[in-house]
């Protein structure tokens, strides 16, 4: 099982859409094992962008990201790397498919509700920015053999 970093952007929060988004990762199959409203600081919003300095939108984003709270969560499934990514859709809504949640919920090219990390490295590297030990929680739940088809002895 992967588990990957989410962020309920501040247009997400200020917009009402938290609970919409978290139900379709639960939807999906996928299990929230951490989950915290936050407000980012400047620090660690420039640790976790840190790839983009220099870049024309990093100050913009830095500023909107520090603006107003953000719910960050740990989202874990079988593959939830690459599903959380499709489901959020293209970066920009505007271009986002019907389906997606930037594309039902999104039309800006710069507010794009929601952030997911793109690979094994980056989620563990972000999930031990935004969690401490222990905040991300294993727990089982029953519902897990209706997910995931076990009959050959690991879930698929």
């Amino acid at each position: 099982m992967e588990t990957t970093l989410i962020i309920l952007k501040p247009d997400a929060v200020q917009r009402g859409l938290m609970g919409k988004i978290i139900t379709r990762f639960e939807e999906k199959g996928l299990q929230i094992v951490g989950a915290k409203l936050m407000r980012i600081s400047q620090d660690l919003a420039a640790t976790h962008y840190k790839d983009h300095q220099g870049k024309p939108f990093y100050n913009g984003l830095v500023r909107f990201m520090t603006s107003s709270p953000v719910l960050v969560m740990a989202v874990r499934g079988l593959g939830s790397i690459a599903i959380c990514r499709k489901m959020m859709g293209a970066t920009f809504g505007s271009k986002a498919e019907p389906g997606s949640i930037r594309g039902d919920f999104g039309v800006s090219n710069s507010f794009n509700l929601i952030h997911g990390s793109d690979s094994p490295e980056a989620a563990a590297r972000e999930l031990s920015l935004f969690f401490a030990p222990g905040e991300v929680i294993d727990w089982s739940r029953p519902v897990e053999t209706w997910v995931y088809d076990s009959s050959s002895g690991k879930p698929e």
